[in-house]
């Protein structure tokens, strides 16, 4: 049963942390069944372009230990799967996980320790699914505003925002 989280799930975020045991937390998205179950003990990520940091795959590097939360649209139970981690280049295995013709380079294997539901509690208090609650984007800071927060006010943060929407809405990098 657990699968069909797995297999449903559009958004998987990926908890790892260093050496140190810094933690870092990062959503990983793609159509739904993007994370291919390869065995009964053994799911595969596929990496593709971010945010160039890399954090999470220097993490593990470090530290094999990571975490998973799997989230399906519309559903109140989660997954979690805890496990230990891998980074693969193997082109082969990456090459069922092409997207828009782009195989990923790279892919975070997961040999599961643990697996189970986790109640809906959070979602429903949260009300995360009900289209009433939903915040209207314009009301949030951009990135480029939080960049500037974060990095000072010589920061271009309209030129930073109008050069991320062009970027996205040709889908430069998404694969």
């Amino acid at each position: 049963m657990t699968r069909l989280f797995v297999e449903r799930s559009p958004l998987v975020c990926l908890a790892t942390s260093d050496a140190a045991g810094a933690c870092d937390l990062s959503p990983r998205g793609d159509p739904a069944g993007f994370v291919r179950i390869l065995d009964e003990r053994t799911l595969l990520i596929p990496e593709r372009p971010g945010n160039r940091l890399a954090d999470s795959l220097r993490n593990i590097l470090a530290n094999p230990h990571v975490g998973l939360l799997f989230i399906v649209p519309g559903a109140t139970d989660t997954l979690r799967v805890n496990g230990h981690a891998t980074i693969t280049t193997d082109a082969a295995l990456l090459a069922p996980s092409t997207v828009e013709g782009k195989p990923p380079r790279l892919g975070v294997l997961v040999d599961i320790d643990e697996a189970y539901t986790q109640c809906s509690k959070a979602l429903l208090r949260s009300h995360c699914w009900d289209p009433a609650r939903f915040v209207d984007p314009a009301s949030m800071p951009t990135g480029g505003q939080v960049h500037r927060a974060i990095q000072g006010e010589q920061f271009d943060a309209e030129q930073y925002d109008r050069e991320r929407a062009e970027r996205y809405r040709q889908r430069v990098g998404f694969y």
